[in-house]
């Protein structure tokens, strides 16, 4: 019997030929990613009572989360990263300009083809879309990695998702990835690997398969792998970036899965998840009218060039609602400068929207543009939990940046066929 994607990674980083399903194995990540939360794990680092971590130079620490600091006590936690960083020579360290850190992690070519990557951040499997296993963990866990460059993980069954078909006008990968998680629901791919198959995957961009990848985890995946290809190979040689294809793996034509499930992409609208669940979704055409006083634009699940370039050709010529606030948070600082040189910042402006640092925003509910009672949000990020972004009597529904866009317009969650 062959392996899949993540099997044979693992067996890889094990020194093992073979691995199986719950079977426990050591291995050592090619890198280690922790954004704001490092100062946790520098807490329980010093614990251990070592003079130096395991390795400088496989330590990566974007700050992202409350950037800039929006209180006395993260000022000091970002002292307190800046000054470890510095004492332990930390060769990977972003400071706030940068960006939010699962952009960060594959924009600098922390994340490549077969490697494995562990981060302190659910949302760490984001980095699937190059054939990079890449999986979140906690702070203590993190911690014992700085120390001794090792963690134990669970070699997780595999579910398999084949996409056929083009998408209709309007139709985004954003839907694709909300269509499944309400399918499957939120436990559906519970410490799974997922791997994405099919013409529909083939044709999408590196950043279209960050949004599945990332997204995946909201229905409880370890992991969520794409295998690596022209698109991907493409990418990295285009942004300049080392990478060995030689490392990519694939699954064996005789590799044992745990689920199929078979998609036609042809036959989907766009969706909204309502409140509070990401797995509570629906089809826009089920939708009772829906009045928001917030639109938000950016996060790690849809704040990249592609996803501000759909939203800025909506309103460009346009103008938000005068009873919606439209927050654009560019997913990192190279985003940004990007929409900047190709206009699509100025036509968001001109159209009424508020654009701020590259950072994670209100996405986490600590940062920039909190939600007060009795208002609702749609959202182009990855979670509607209750209190998520704010007021526990808030509502946040979460649609594609072409919804958020045409949403900001008319002030109420929008079919954005409706202006593509």
């Amino acid at each position: 019997m062959g392996m899949t994607m993540a099997e044979k990674i693992l067996a890889g980083k094990a020194g093992l030929d073979k691995v199986v399903p719950g079977q426990i194995v050591t291995v050592e990540p090619d890198f280690a990613m922790s954004h704001d939360n490092a100062g946790l794990v520098i807490k329980q680092f010093k614990q251990f009572g070592l003079p130096n971590v395991w390795a400088k130079d496989k330590i990566v620490i974007p700050l992202d989360h409350r950037t800039p600091a929006e209180s006395v006590e993260s000022a000091n936690i970002h002292k307190e990263i800046r000054e470890f960083v510095k004492a332990q020579n930390i060769t990977h360290f972003y400071d706030i300009i940068e960006g939010i850190c699962h952009q960060v992690m594959v924009e600098k070519g922390h994340a490549r083809p077969g490697e494995l990557v562990v981060g302190t951040d659910s949302h760490t499997t984001t980095y699937g879309a190059v054939g990079c296993l890449s999986t979140g963990i906690g702070a203590t866990e993190m911690a014992a990695i700085w120390a001794t460059g090792k963690i134990w993980l669970r070699v997780p069954e595999t579910l398999k998702i084949t996409v056929k078909g083009k998408f209709k006008k309007g139709v985004y990968a954003k839907d694709l990835i909300l269509h499944i998680i309400g399918r499957l629901t939120v436990e559906g791919a519970n410490y799974k690997s997922v791997e994405f198959y099919g013409d529909t995957i083939e044709r999408m961009s590196v950043s279209e398969r960050m949004t599945l990848s990332n997204l995946s985890m909201e229905m409880g995946a370890k992991c969520a792998l794409i295998p690596f290809d022209s698109v991907s190979e493409d990418y990295f040689k285009a942004s300049g970036l080392p990478f060995d294809k030689s490392k990519a793996v694939y699954s064996d034509p005789d590799a044992s899965y745990e689920q199929t499930l078979d998609i036609d992409a042809s036959a989907l609208e766009p969706q909204v998840a309502c409140p509070h669940n990401v797995d509570n979704v629906k089809n826009i055409s089920a939708m009772p009218e829906t009045i928001v006083h917030q639109a938000l634009l950016g996060s790690c699940t849809n704040g990249r060039l592609d996803d501000i370039e759909i939203a800025a050709s909506i309103l460009k010529g346009k103008k938000v609602s005068k009873n919606v606030r439209l927050l654009v948070f560019p997913a990192s600082r190279t985003v940004l400068l990007q929409a900047i040189e190709k206009g699509y910042i100025t036509e968001l402006i001109q159209a009424g929207a508020v654009v701020m640092n590259p950072g994670c925003g209100p996405c986490l509910g600590a940062h920039a543009g909190l939600l007060a009672d009795g208002e609702r949000v749609i959202s182009s990020s990855n979670r509607n939990f209750k209190g998520r972004m704010g007021s526990a009597a808030a509502e946040v529904y979460l649609g594609s940046p072409a919804m958020v866009a045409a949403s900001a317009i008319t002030g109420k969650i929008t079919d954005p066929r409706e202006f593509v």
